[in-house]
């Protein structure tokens, strides 16, 4: 759906968002997304974050989100990932399948 590219503040290792790291859209590569989409459906998710490293050998999975936040990728895109998170939930719903109470 997306990629971006974090970068470590410059006295911090990680690379968090959160703890002053930066975000910039990257191209990924046809094996970096291979291997993404692999790792979801290996863990049987539809929506979530791959994080990965480039390496000399080819991607590195280094985690699987179930709960990726978006707020990063949102802004380093300009695309509204929440919005096609929610159109592909509203065309793989089915009716009446929901665990919810009520006719939801």
């Amino acid at each position: 759906m997306a990629a971006m590219k974090r970068k470590g503040a410059a006295d911090d290792f990680r690379s968090n968002l959160h703890r002053g790291g930066t975000a910039e859209v990257v191209k990924i590569t046809l094996a970096e997304r291979s291997t993404a989409v692999s790792a979801a459906r290996q863990m049987g998710l539809n929506v979530c974050g791959v994080d990965t490293l480039r390496s000399d050998h080819g991607p590195v999975i280094m985690e699987v989100n179930s709960s990726p936040g978006i707020e990063g990728i949102e802004k380093a895109t300009g695309r509204d990932i929440a919005a096609t998170i929610i159109g592909f939930v509203e065309q793989n719903a089915k009716s009446g399948k929901t665990k919810t109470k009520g006719t939801g």
